[in-house]
């Protein structure tokens, strides 16, 4: 075979592999030639620069995202970067992280530990993701109560915990009150029942915590905004309070501080130096976080965080280097 020959079987074969995904096997019976001729003619194609192949490090963009928050915040400690290309929408995103989520904490919960979940859209979305791994002596304890006026909110919270518990072979421990106490001096009362000492108890001995951030406004609403938890007094109240967002229903300011705001002493929710003396993992997916996720870091509330590329972009752009790119719309910002 001359050489002019050779390169117009090599663009063939080429074209074939490359550009219709078509198998070697395929390849050669189309061109009446043998599998390994095949593979040398595409050898030839890239030899001869008939075929250029370009790799996109999708890492590279993801680590520097990660770099410019762990510089910025000096508390985060751990960040990971979801890839997930902005196109695809929120809910997508979510998915995507939901998956990351749960491969990695697989890495990580094994026997004899206690792990603290916070019920939430994002936690419900991981738990659809977790793996079965069997654990001995485990325990999945519920952070903070799901009832409110409509619901004791048991189905909801329980199933996400149920999964938790169901992957890792863990005892259940569920928190059968209000997210929110109409009076504070009926949380103090019902905190002393031995039955929720008991669970409160086992929060403050947790190795693990597993929480998001709640946001008013977001692609993938938060449970905790769109599930009639909270009445328009209450909403009066977090724009007085100038809040940011929560953390298992208990709210935090745009500075990041909690003190003095007069809706957590009736949250059912822990108090969130538990989520800065413990190993917490917060997780993150939805532009409209990205303001709630500032605050949260900047009072140093997290120290290992998983968020969807986007997400931790439009964290960068805003917050840290003010700059706001192209190719996100005005209308994505908050």
């Amino acid at each position: 075979m001359n050489e002019v020959d050779r390169t117009h079987k090599a663009i063939v074969a080429a074209r074939l592999y490359y550009y219709q995904n078509l198998t070697t096997e395929a390849i050669a019976h189309e061109m009446g030639i043998s599998r390994s001729s095949v593979s040398r003619l595409l050898a030839y194609a890239k030899e001869k620069g008939l075929v250029t192949i370009r790799v996109v490090d999708v890492d590279e963009q993801p680590k520097s995202l990660a770099k410019a928050i762990q510089n910025h915040y000096k508390e985060a400690r751990k960040v990971h970067i979801v890839p997930v290309p902005h196109i695809l929408g929120e809910s997508a995103w979510l998915e995507r992280t939901a998956q990351y989520t749960a491969n990695y904490i697989n890495t990580i919960i094994g026997s004899n530990m206690i792990i603290g979940v916070a019920w939430g859209s994002t936690m419900s979305a991981i738990s659809k993701c977790v793996q079965p791994k069997t654990t001995h002596n485990s325990h999945i304890v519920q952070l903070n109560g799901a009832g409110n006026t409509r619901t004791m909110g048991i189905e909801y919270a329980s199933e996400i915990i149920l999964r938790f518990a169901q992957a890792y072979q863990a005892s259940v421990d569920l928190f059968p009150v209000p997210t929110f106490f109409d009076f504070v001096s009926t949380k103090e009362a019902l905190w002393k029942e031995r039955s929720i000492k008991r669970i409160l108890e086992l929060q403050q001995c947790a190795d693990l915590l597993l929480h998001s951030i709640g946001a008013v406004r977001s692609g993938v609403p938060s449970h905790v905004y769109s599930g009639g938890f909270l009445e328009e007094k209450d909403y009066q109240e977090l724009r007085q309070y100038d809040i940011a967002g929560d953390i298992a229903t208990v709210f935090f300011r745009r500075d990041g501080s909690f003190d003095n705001i007069p809706i957590n002493q009736r949250a059912s929710g822990p108090n969130l130096n538990l989520i800065k003396q413990k190993r917490a993992i917060c997780v993150v997916s939805g532009l409209a976080k990205a303001a709630g996720l500032h605050a949260a870091l900047t009072g140093g509330l997290i120290k290992e965080l998983i968020v969807d590329e986007p997400t931790a972009r439009l964290l960068v752009n805003k917050y840290i280097s003010n700059k706001k790119e192209k190719c996100l719309d005005e209308k994505f910002y908050i």
